[in-house]
């Protein structure tokens, strides 16, 4: 196994457990195309239609001297160029989602009606079609109107407003999170509804405001303001009133530790040579160390410092309690557990060469994911065999 993951290869391509389902993705960034990437990791024949011209913008975003975003989020797909801003172009797009069983897309609520491509007319002509609707707001209340981007979901879905330090503005998590969530449940929604069409017949419009998404997950928040009144904050690199459960400085980095439980915390105290810590009233249950938790922080900070973190690694796995290195890419590639479980691959692409990347997740014991097929190079290079293959016209 060459270092840090698999080489994809004919043989190493199984057909996953949608293969036979045929999608097209008329979204373009993030929430429509990373729920088509999804729908294809797991075997679906995903048809993308794009612009003439540059296509999807994604083509182009990125960081680094060579951005490979696109490498990612376009696999497994095929392009078709359409223009639905002609007639023709709009019968295309309708002949094509007539073949389909799922339509993926992500523009402001009105787009698709505005290019004759209401998702109950497509039903009519479809019965068996799940739409899968992607939008900042959802298509219904008085904000589906509005813009929508990422960053404005995760803020107006409470993610944004607990991310950060408290004495700062909020800050933002490093990824797409709420495009991302956004496209998982639109995935989610898919497979529920294949559920339902598997026992009657009848497909469905699923209807995935992002937002909601980030709302979702927002564990209990509007919980316990409705309970208690209380109202999350940004708390920096902690879990409120969890102790010890934070990143502590090395010699050399960063680690994290989760000590907290009670087991947990006797067998840290262990490892640091502390076991009067155990015994200390401010730090002896949960309820206490969270009460003293700064108090707690700084003492293992203290020791955290005397080591490398290799040097806190191996002690802390020593005596089973849960700790970890913070990765980077670098780390990702060159860790044997990475390699084992495939989580990062290798996809030989026709212009940019070998590009690492993860794998298809979850993993199926009869049916695994694969990436079958690179990220189109150009704008509607599958177009002729698309029409071909699932209209049968000539190319």
């Amino acid at each position: 196994m060459p270092k840090g993951g698999t080489t994809m290869t004919k043989s190493s391509k199984p057909n996953g457990p949608l293969h036979g389902l045929k999608v097209v993705e008329m979204g373009q960034l993030i929430a429509g195309p990373f729920c088509g990437q999804l729908l294809g990791d797991m075997g679906a024949e995903v048809v993308k239609i794009e612009p003439p011209g540059k296509g999807d913008p994604m083509r182009e975003w990125g960081q680094g001297d060579r951005p490979a975003w696109w490498r990612v989020i376009g696999r497994n797909k095929y392009s078709v160029a359409v223009d639905l801003r002609t007639d023709e172009g709009q019968q295309l797009a309708r002949d094509l989602i007539g073949k389909a069983d799922v339509l993926v897309e992500n523009f402001r609520p009105g787009a698709l009606e505005k290019w004759n491509l209401d998702p109950l007319a497509l039903r009519e002509a479809n019965p068996g079609l799940i739409v899968a609707r992607m939008s900042g707001y959802g298509q219904t209340g008085p904000y589906a109107d509005r813009p929508g981007f990422g960053l404005i979901g995760e803020g107006f879905g409470g993610l944004r407003g607990i991310v950060g330090d408290p004495d700062r503005m909020p800050l933002r998590v490093g990824i797409s999170i709420g495009d991302t969530l956004a496209a998982t449940y639109g995935c989610m929604g898919v497979l529920a509804a294949l559920h339902h069409r598997d026992k009657t017949g009848d497909g469905q419009v699923i209807d995935v405001a992002l937002y909601e998404s980030v709302l979702q997950v927002m564990e209990s928040y509007v919980a316990d303001y409705s309970t208690s009144g209380f109202m999350r904050t940004r708390t920096g690199a902690i879990l409120p009133k969890i102790a010890p459960s934070n990143a502590y400085p090395c010699k050399d980095g960063e680690f994290l530790i989760g000590g907290n439980q009670d087991p947990i915390f006797r067998r840290l105290c262990d490892a640091m040579g502390r076991e009067d810590l155990v015994r200390d009233p401010r730090f002896a249950t949960h309820l206490a160390r969270g009460e003293h938790q700064a108090e707690l922080d700084e003492i293992v900070s203290d020791w955290t410092r005397t080591l490398t973190v290799a040097e806190l690694e191996a002690l802390l796995l020593a005596h089973s309690v849960p700790s970890g290195r913070i990765y980077t890419a670098a780390d990702m590639v060159a860790d044997p557990h990475y390699a084992a479980r495939e989580s990062i691959v290798t996809v030989d692409d026709p212009e940019m060469g070998p590009v690492k990347m993860q794998g298809t997740f979850p993993k199926f014991s009869a049916t695994p994911g694969s990436i079958r097929k690179t990220a189109p190079q150009r704008v509607g290079e599958d177009t002729a065999a698309i029409l071909e293959r699932w209209l049968g016209r000539p190319a």
